[in-house]
């Protein structure tokens, strides 16, 4: 079943296109790389999947459900907690998600606690931004939806937790959930994906099966990744 259905997306923001003519299918039980440089529109477009973002043209359905407070239902983003105030303890956060989320699961985000050595007694305030990090992907993670969004997950965690943490997600994604990555370490995340999604240009240019860019390209979906980004090289030519 098509999870995740997009057709002739369109976004501007403050007179600028982020977004253009942006039309993507995606099923469920897989993990998907969402890869573009800075500014490509890997965020927003993430917003807009979420419900987060207003105003775009076009459609985004998640299971044939084009209404904003059902994907919100649906979707499970990285939310950075900007709207906690500094002072706030981690065991306040999570008591909000618990509030209002009715599919967080306390004892699964107990288990991704865990395994994270977070202290809930810490506030945010005293997090650095790789335990905050782990917060966010926590919590993320902890609620039972049919799409995870995680956006930059991992930028400010250190090398040895981020393998643990990447090494670690096929067994906190539920079977048949879509889990979207956006994330600059590409080379770490490749081995978990299972298809790609490139954003260049404010368009979608290339969706593709990871296995098939290794075997049909004869590439590693990095060096895939990089040559759509050389200047005159388009996704037909590689």
């Amino acid at each position: 079943m098509t999870t995740i259905e997009i057709e002739k997306l369109n976004y501007r923001r403050n007179l600028k296109t982020i977004l253009k003519d942006v039309s993507l299918s995606l099923e469920g039980d897989k993990i998907i790389g969402l890869l573009g440089e800075n500014g490509a529109g890997k965020t927003t477009l993430m917003r807009l999947i979420a419900g987060t973002a207003k105003n775009a043209s076009g459609t985004i359905a998640i299971k044939d459900d084009t209404e904003a407070d059902t994907k919100k239902a649906l979707v499970s983003y990285s939310n950075p907690l900007g709207g906690f105030a500094p002072n706030t303890p981690i065991s306040k956060v999570v008591a909000f998600y618990e509030k209002v989320y009715p599919d967080f699961d306390q004892a699964k985000y107990q288990q991704l606690a865990d395994f994270l050595q977070l202290d809930e007694s810490l506030k945010l305030a005293a997090l650095s931004k790789g335990t905050r990090e782990k917060l966010v992907i926590s919590l993320t993670l902890a609620r039972q939806t049919s799409v995870y969004l995680l956006d930059e997950p991992f930028s400010g965690i250190d090398s040895m937790s981020r393998k643990k943490i990447i090494n670690s997600i096929l067994k906190w994604k539920p079977a048949e959930a879509i889990m979207i990555i956006s994330d600059h370490y590409v080379s770490e995340i490749a081995t978990i994906l299972d298809e790609v999604v490139i954003i260049k240009d404010q368009t979608v240019v290339a969706h593709k099966d990871a296995d098939e860019i290794r075997e049909e390209f004869g590439l590693g979906i990095e060096a895939y990744y990089e040559g759509l980004y050389e200047e005159g090289v388009t996704h037909d030519e590689i």
